[in-house]
């Protein structure tokens, strides 16, 4: 039952996954875990979580982005696909750390609950998330619609097709939305979420790290996954709308095959708008931040410690690495 319940619990995360993440910043990015926060610099990442006890356990691992690797990842379109495939891969394992160490016994005992769940439950758990989002935002809403459309004339040209389509799905994301927000678990991540964010601004701005400086600083960032999914949905409706095929078994499978050019699209307006939050793309941009009202939660300032840690142990180990970042 034990382990039934940590798959649930990692489940429910990774079904979340991307409103957790704030990547794609050439220099550190991160992420809200159970009862903590994983923070990534350029050559590796740390998990750092609350046990139990009070006190905070780490996992340090090396983590050279893809574009380092070959310049093929680099390229625009291109280099949105491959840090979303990496950092969901990193998300994976930063969520089963963290939910073998956050979690408690009844008898308040956390001894020998420290094994993180094989390889092959974590691999199970993609692809449960990967085909959850394929039903939930591809499957049920091109069905929806498809069942519209004998009632309503104007969905049969594809621009109307593809609105009503998007405005289903978008519907569907904030009902998950809201009720996963209900649950416990899923309400201390988001506020572990907001401390990321605080700390991922303290850094940004140059001043010393602490708990006193995250705290001043808003839970709303414009690079949050949050963001990014909403952008997916806008982006979706206008590529939809550009699919030549009629009935239901084409245009999903153009659907599934689109994912990767709209994720990059999507990463191509998130990074510009991050970088420059003005003009038309802020203003797509923009209903991310209003989400994010749901998925951060003000933090504690024992959770604002939490993802100070994780970030200042990043940095530390990939020094020890042989990495030399500069940490502002």
């Amino acid at each position: 039952m034990r382990g039934l319940n940590g798959f649930a619990r990692l489940f429910a995360g990774g079904a979340l996954w991307p409103a957790f993440n704030s990547d794609g910043d050439p220099l550190i990015g991160g992420q809200a875990v159970m009862e903590g926060v994983m923070m990534r610099t350029p050559q590796s990442y740390c998990v750092a979580v609350r046990k139990p006890s009070g006190d905070i356990t780490t996992k340090e691992e090396t983590a050279t982005r893809l574009s380092q690797r070959s310049r093929f990842w680099a390229l625009p379109l291109v280099r949105g696909c491959g840090i979303l495939g990496q950092s969901m891969t990193l998300g994976m394992k930063a969520l089963n750390f963290s939910a073998t160490q956050a979690a408690e016994s009844e008898d308040g005992d956390d001894r020998g609950k420290s094994e993180e769940m094989p390889g092959w439950v974590l691999g199970l758990n993609i692809a449960f998330s990967v085909g959850f989002f394929i039903v939930m935002y591809k499957l049920v809403p091109l069905l929806a619609t498809n069942q519209l459309q004998g009632w309503l004339p104007a969905l049969d040209n594809q621009v109307g097709f593809s609105f009503v389509e998007g405005g289903i799905r978008i519907a569907i994301f904030l009902s998950f939305l809201l009720a996963i927000s209900q649950m416990k678990d899923i309400r201390r991540v988001f506020e572990y979420h907001g401390a990321e964010h605080k700390v991922v601004y303290n850094y940004e701005s140059g001043q010393d790290l602490s708990i006193e400086n995250a705290q001043r600083f808003t839970t709303l960032h414009p690079r949050c996954g949050t963001s990014f999914l909403m952008v997916v949905m806008l982006v979706a409706i206008a590529i939809y709308a550009l699919v030549p095929f009629e009935g239901f078994v084409g245009p999903f499978a153009a659907r599934v095959a689109l994912l990767p050019l709209i994720a990059g699209i999507s990463f191509e307006i998130i990074r510009y708008t991050a970088k420059h939050q003005r003009g038309v793309f802020m203003l797509m941009a923009r209903p991310g931040l209003w989400l994010q009202r749901i998925t951060t939660k003000q933090p504690d300032d024992s959770q604002v410690e939490v993802a100070i840690h994780a970030l200042t142990t990043a940095f530390e180990f990939e020094r020890r690495a042989g990495g030399t970042p500069v940490v502002a």
